[in-house]
């Protein structure tokens, strides 16, 4: 669905049947047609595969990847894809990323999902907004059994990702689709500041009960005061000074934990010069109310200020590396502000170091070491 967008928006079949033909998959035919979503006229995008297909490990995906002649733009993309999709499914079923096993017909269609969004994304040149995924629920029959949906897979492929309950039982977001939209965007937002240029539709094969089965990809130019790479937020304050330490610190641990962006206390003096602190929290909008009920509820505050503000942020990505010890997250902050940010998660190598009687400062290192020559090899 997401390529039938991009292609029903403008991008030529051609930049999809040149990148997937430039895999050398044998036995395996592309197909664009027009489809109803609905009411909406739509592009359905279809793989048909014709022959037999041997399974593929996330090793052998990724070497044929990488000396597949794809741009370069779509390559790295395609990797990066490739990579949060294996990782996701090897800490589902607790093994190393290099014996992932994707199925026959499975194989080739991610394959050809990933690597066809990729090309379009690259041929697009681009900036990806998002709005928050809607996830069904219920269960899915795979090959691995019954698995309860959100698939497993796709949780995973979906960490720092905003989402929503689309209301409905189904799978709406595969893993597939999940590590596609959570790679190529950069920013998720409920609608970007941006002046529509063109629209396309992606239809999918079932019929939901109560919308369109459609994806929509709109291509627009940001408005003058979007220009930088960042989003809409609400700031939420308020002012206490009767507060002790803890209470203030267990305010800020329910803020995160309602889903502030961020929370933060900072030190004012009050009227009459009584000390006192503004306890501070960034929330996506429409989540000012809950975060809002949060403050009133942990604090004794009278009030609570909002204010729309727009932030500006480093696109960034959560990858997981392993090192002696173990598995480490590691934050990842790209972007056009020089090299990338590189910090392995704090909890988790601090957790090593005590599970092994190791030096914290050496774990960080060689995660750090890890991760940073893996943003060098793209």
């Amino acid at each position: 669905m997401t390529i039938a967008a991009l292609v029903d928006l403008g991008v030529p079949a051609e930049v999809v049947e040149a990148a997937v033909a430039a895999l050398g998959l044998p036995g395996v035919a592309l197909r664009f047609v027009r489809a109803d979503a609905g009411a909406i006229a739509a592009t359905r995008f279809d793989v048909v595969v014709e022959r037999a297909q041997p399974e593929r490990t996330w090793r052998a995906i990724d070497e044929l990847l990488a000396r597949a002649p794809l741009t370069d733009g779509a390559r790295a993309l395609a990797r990066r894809i490739f990579r949060r999709l294996g990782e996701a499914e090897a800490e589902v079923h607790g093994i190393p990323i290099e014996r992932v096993q994707f199925h026959e017909v499975g194989a080739v269609d991610a394959l050809v999902d990933v690597v066809g969004a990729a090309a379009c994304v690259a041929h697009l040149g681009a900036r990806v907004a998002a709005s928050p995924l809607p996830l069904g629920r219920g269960h899915v029959d795979s090959q691995h059994g019954r698995l309860p949906l959100p698939a497993p897979a796709t949780v995973l492929c979906l960490r720092g990702v905003p989402t929503v309950d689309a209301g409905i039982a189904g799978e709406l977001v595969t893993p597939t689709g999940a590590a596609i939209v959570a790679v190529v965007a950069e920013r998720f937002v409920s609608w970007p500041a941006i002046a529509p240029i063109a629209a396309g539709w992606g239809a999918g094969v079932r019929q939901l009960p109560d919308r369109p089965n459609a994806l929509r990809a709109v291509l627009g130019d940001l408005l003058e005061d979007d220009r930088a790479p960042g989003e809409r937020v609400a700031l939420l304050e308020a002012n206490v000074d009767d507060l002790t330490g803890e209470v203030a610190a267990h305010a800020l641990e329910a803020l995160l934990a309602a889903g502030a962006l961020d929370a933060w206390a900072a030190p004012v003096t009050m009227k009459k010069g009584r000390p006192g602190l503004v306890l501070g929290a960034l929330a996506q909008l429409g989540a000012e109310d809950a975060l809002t009920a949060v403050l009133l509820r942990e604090t004794s505050t009278l009030g609570v200020r909002r204010a729309l503000v727009s932030r500006t942020v480093r696109p960034r990505r959560v990858e997981q590396v392993r090192t002696r010890w173990g598995e480490v997250p590691v934050k990842i902050s790209e972007g056009p502000w020089g090299p990338p940010q590189v910090k392995p998660e704090h909890d988790a190598c601090a957790a090593l170091a005590r599970e092994h009687g190791i030096p914290l400062r050496q774990v960080a290192a060689e995660a750090l070491s890890l991760a940073l020559a893996r943003v060098r090899d793209g």
